[in-house]
């Protein structure tokens, strides 16, 4: 592909072969990839179309597209995406931020908080996204993989947050001490009977203990209502992303649990995203 002479008839070219691969919307992902090779902007690739393809960039094109025929996130190809309007690095340890989770981000920022507790951070990018629209507020982020949490400090270094954040290796709550004001996560979700239904991108990209608890979906649910009670501060809000068929049975978890004012808010497309709730502004006795 290096010597295909322009930049419009590489991204012609790639754009066919991505086609026949099965890639869902070619030409887009083919841009996407020439603005990485090209090392520009997306919108700065159609003022370059009439240029040749410098070789370097060319070699590089070509081992994208090679990668996204083979199911490759272009995420995953490029090493990062936008994410609430910042550009997030990751790793074959963390899950690929999805543009769903930022409903979550919208209802966090909905009030004000001071101390945040993320679970299952992955990438970071909730809790750093959280601090950077909150300077003045801090963050615990755990996170069962060191690997997982190397990405995310490199996020945080990288979005100058690092010193507001104290990242803790934790299964769950068990490293977690103190009270907060807005405890956060999107834990694995994925029930083991859904998995070979998944797309490519996702089955094989992404970590495995990022999509599924292998047992039935719900299970970090039930240990996250367990213990937030004790980890919030009264007035504490507790915040977690949910698959599309979850929202009654996690809401049902965090009723058992003693939490209040529970809602349930559905994503842009109208599926269940979001599971809310609030500790008693009671002080505990």
């Amino acid at each position: 592909m290096s010597d295909d002479g322009t930049v419009a008839e590489a991204l012609a070219k790639a754009t066919r072969s991505l086609k026949a691969s099965g890639i869902p919307d070619p030409a887009r992902d083919a841009r996407w990839l020439m603005a990485d090779a090209l090392g520009v902007e997306t919108s700065g690739v159609a003022v370059r179309l009439r240029d040749p393809l410098p070789p370097d960039a060319g070699e590089t094109f070509s081992s994208h597209v090679a990668a996204r025929m083979a199911r490759e996130p272009v995420s995953r190809i490029v090493g990062g995406r936008l994410f609430y309007g910042r550009w997030i690095a990751n790793s074959p340890f963390v899950l690929d931020p999805r543009p769903e989770t930022e409903l979550l981000i919208d209802l966090a920022l909905s009030e004000p908080f001071a101390k945040i507790l993320d679970l299952g951070t992955g990438s970071g990018c909730i809790a750093l996204t959280l601090l950077a629209e909150r300077p003045g507020a801090v963050a615990v982020a755990t996170d069962i993989s060191p690997d997982a949490l190397e990405t995310a400090a490199i996020n945080a270094v990288s979005w100058t947050v690092a010193d507001r954040v104290q990242f803790e290796v934790s299964d769950w709550f068990e490293a977690v001490e103190g009270t907060f004001d807005l405890i956060v996560s999107n834990p694995p979700y994925i029930h083991p009977d859904e998995l070979p239904a998944l797309a490519p991108e996702v089955s094989r990209f992404d970590p495995e203990i990022a999509l599924t608890d292998n047992l039935d979906g719900l299970s970090a649910y039930r240990r996250i209502a367990a213990r937030a009670p004790g980890h919030l501060k009264p007035d504490g809000r507790l915040m977690v992303e949910i698959g599309p068929t979850q929202g009654e049975a996690v809401a049902q978890m965090f009723r058992n649990a003693g939490l209040e004012n529970i809602s349930i808010t559905p994503d842009l497309d109208g599926r269940d995203r979001v599971v809310s709730a609030r500790k008693s502004d009671a002080p505990d006795p």
